[in-house]
């Protein structure tokens, strides 16, 4: 598991990148929420292209940055995942954390049919943080 003392840079959103049946690449902003820094969580609409290529390809890079820094000091996680449309399992961790930041709560009604947006869960699979010039750390996973 990775070490959940490690800090996350401080942004409510990650960079998803995800590819197609073909391989072709897609990087989508998110809205996500983590209470262990091994799974991530997300609601998107299951039409949204990001969505149609995990459906195809599982296999997902995620990135996490502090955009407000300048270069030389800039913080961030790489993180490899395997994501899914989750049946709603999940939906407490999003929900707390999204009223810990002062938005809505959710529950399974707004993440099931005949709601627009689906609950989607990811699983890190390899982890590295940015070091000093511009080094990727390993981090245990």
């Amino acid at each position: 598991m990775i070490d959940q003392a490690m800090d996350l840079p401080p942004s409510p959103y990650m960079t998803l990148a995800t590819a197609d049946a073909n391989g072709v690449p897609w990087a989508s902003p998110v809205w996500y929420a983590t209470e262990d820094n091994q799974t991530f969580y997300w609601v998107s609409d299951p039409e949204a292209r990001h969505s149609r290529n995990i459906a195809q390809r599982p296999q997902v890079a995620i990135v996490i940055f502090d955009s407000t820094v300048s270069p030389n000091a800039a913080e961030a996680v790489y993180l490899a995942a395997r994501a899914h449309k989750t049946d709603g399992a999940g939906i407490e961790t999003y929900s707390r954390v999204s009223e810990a930041q002062g938005l809505a709560p959710w529950t399974i009604a707004d993440v099931s049919a005949p709601a627009a947006r689906r609950l989607y869960r990811a699983t890190v699979t390899e982890a590295y943080i940015l070091g000093r010039g511009d080094e990727r750390i390993p981090q245990a996973v």
